[in-house]
């Protein structure tokens, strides 16, 4: 479930995702149909190739489905048909060590290491503007889930470094996705790498692995045979995750089997920053176009929960996705993040093209 930095310093207003008005006939999956596959002379290292194709994009309502939450899901429909160009994708997300070389190499610095401006949160008390990020804190005990101020905080100090907070630390987790990387910072890093991050058309082609309709990335059951396939909250949320699917909290990268085109952890674990603002109308308009052909996403973000915030759309779910708060883990659903915020459960991956020319964002 999305969160705010902006909210949080502003006495944790809250949102929730919105029903999109007036949604189109949901139309029905038709089969993927992808491209041939190229001969490739070299695979960029830690990148998969996805041969795009068409298919169909999008999420039908999920309440009815065994675990399919309380959600309805409206802004992942209609469901409509989409084709976008083949491209290389990370296998895993972006991880701490991968970053901590950028930073290095660049000394760049994050959203979360720099000091908010008074004139971005008017009305926020002076001693209040301090360097810092969202963090999930677990209560010691059940809570209602109508305030999700009682489980997430804005911890003075918390960046990518120390993700939970001043006293926590990367060391020991190279291999753990980095988190509490805004937008900004996420497209910086694809940048400097020689990529940049995925439009949201293209993480769900990939995401499905060129099936079509299924629930998960990785079928129809959550847990076929009772295997995990993913980072998921498990337990009673907020307050206990039993860590059955072998991680109570984040995990590191590729500890779970990757889907059919090879990628690991396109579902759970944490968020991923797409390159598409957030509409919840976006996918009307595109159906409305017939087969929309390597869609960019809308010009302008608009979210009539927060009609003034700037959002990008977020997809996977994270380590803190359930059944009983948010199922966005499910392939065809979206996520939505104002676009300066970070937090430990939000991360990303990137994209290169077969040929130059759209490697920006």
């Amino acid at each position: 479930m999305e969160v705010s930095r902006a909210s949080l310093l502003s006495a944790l207003a809250w949102t929730v995702v919105a029903a999109a008005a007036d949604v189109p006939k949901i139309a029905r999956f038709q089969p993927t149909v992808q491209n041939p596959i190229p001969v490739h002379r070299s695979t960029p290292k830690g990148m998969t190739w996805i041969p795009g194709g068409e298919f169909s994009m999008g999420s039908e309502d999920p309440r009815s489905l065994p675990g399919g939450g309380s959600e309805a899901m409206a802004d992942a429909r209609p469901i409509h048909r989409v084709y976008v160009d083949g491209f290389w994708m990370d296998s895993t997300d972006v991880t701490n060590a991968e970053f901590e070389r950028f930073v290095r190499a660049t000394g760049y610095v994050t959203v979360a290491e720099k000091k908010p401006r008074a004139e971005d949160f008017p009305g926020v008390p002076a001693e209040k503007l301090v360097a810092g990020s969202i963090v999930f804190r677990p209560p010691t005990h059940a809570v209602p889930l109508d305030d999700p101020s009682r489980w997430w905080s804005y911890v003075p100090g918390a960046n990518w470094r120390h993700p939970d907070g001043p006293g926590s630390s990367i060391a020991g987790r190279e291999n753990y996705p980095v988190t509490q990387v805004a937008y900004e910072d996420a497209a910086a890093y694809a940048k400097w790498a020689g990529k940049r991050l995925p439009t949201e058309a293209e993480w769900e082609f990939a995401a499905r692995g060129g099936e079509a309709g299924k629930t998960y990335a990785w079928g129809n059951d959550m847990r076929p045979g009772g295997k995990a396939m993913a980072n998921t909250y498990d337990g009673s949320f907020p307050h206990h995750d039993a860590g059955s699917d072998g991680f109570a909290g984040i995990a590191p990268v590729a500890k779970y089997p990757p889907n059919r085109y090879g990628l690991y952890d396109i579902a759970g674990n944490v968020w991923q920053w797409v390159s598409d603002w957030y509409r919840p109308d976006t996918y009307a308009q595109l159906a409305a176009v017939g087969v929309a052909r390597n869609p960019r996403g809308p010009s302008s973000s608009f979210d009539p929960d927060e009609p003034g915030a700037q959002k990008h759309v977020q997809r996977g779910g994270s380590f803190l996705c359930t059944s009983q708060y948010c199922t966005r883990y499910m392939v065809g659903t979206r996520g939505k993040g104002e676009s300066s915020s970070a937090s430990n459960h939000i991360g990303f991956r990137c994209v290169r093209e077969m040929t130059t020319g759209r490697n920006s964002d």
